[in-house]
């Protein structure tokens, strides 16, 4: 399992995600999912990805390969007019890859299925959002639906839900992104540290700060702390339930 957040803000776009991968208590790893792409200037891309790894890695390998070889480079998402375009070729190659690999044909329950998000901007073009789903379709977000989780995601929505607000500064992001993978880790050791961090600002076509949080970042043990002193002090302030 993994935990991957893309958040869309009026000033910029903030990824997440965790690095275990977990194919049983005995085989837990770590491996990158989140990755990214840019022509300074003219277009940044973030991809990550849930799911099975070997799907993953060969999406993200394909997808790759197109930016490099000569004789692979068609079509590229370093190419493509529009986030549009690119959300539908990376949709398409993700399905393609689950069929190689499901001799009865992709199915969204199948053990090959991944999940993606995808985000980014293209010059004179507002940035955009996608989750794309194991059949290749996708969905953008919008105003009623600003941000995507996959993975597990049921521990560490309640926060994003209560909290989020696309005024607000990238670095509350941050702080509110940490405090959801805090509740997910806490939850479920199948989502584990180190967590990558990055983001995309608003028309500055290229990529902006990131970041690997490892166990032992100060400001991520503040977070942990801090998180849970103050739900027990806001529990303890409550009036007990009267029958």
């Amino acid at each position: 399992m993994t935990y991957c957040v893309g958040m869309k803000l009026n000033e910029s776009l903030v990824f997440m995600s965790d690095t275990r991968t977990n194919a049983g208590v005995d085989n837990i790893s770590r491996f990158r999912k989140l990755f990214t792409w840019q022509v300074p200037g003219e277009r940044v891309i973030v991809l990550m990805t849930a799911g099975n790894l070997a799907t993953t890695q060969a999406v993200v390998s394909l997808l790759e390969e197109r930016t490099k070889a000569p004789s692979e480079r068609r079509p590229s998402i370093l190419e493509m007019p529009t986030m549009f375009q690119i959300a539908r070729h990376v949709g398409d190659t993700l399905k393609d890859v689950i069929q190689s690999n499901a001799p009865t044909g992709q199915k969204a329950d199948s053990t090959f299925n991944s999940t993606l998000i995808l985000g980014g901007q293209v010059k004179g073009m507002e940035p955009r959002l996608f989750m794309i789903y194991p059949e290749g379709n996708f969905i953008e977000a919008s105003d009623d639906t600003p941000f995507f989780q996959i993975g597990e995601t049921k521990y560490g929505r309640p926060i994003l839900v209560r909290a989020y607000d696309p005024g607000m500064s990238t670095e509350e992001a941050v702080k509110l992104l940490m405090v959801s993978f805090d509740s997910t880790i806490k939850a479920n050791l199948s989502v584990g540290l180190p967590l990558d961090l990055q983001v995309v600002d608003t028309d500055t076509l290229r990529l902006g700060k990131s970041k690997r949080i490892e166990a032992e970042d100060p400001y991520y043990r503040q977070i942990s702390s801090g998180w849970g002193e103050a739900l027990k002090k806001a529990f303890d302030s409550l009036p007990p339930f009267r029958f």
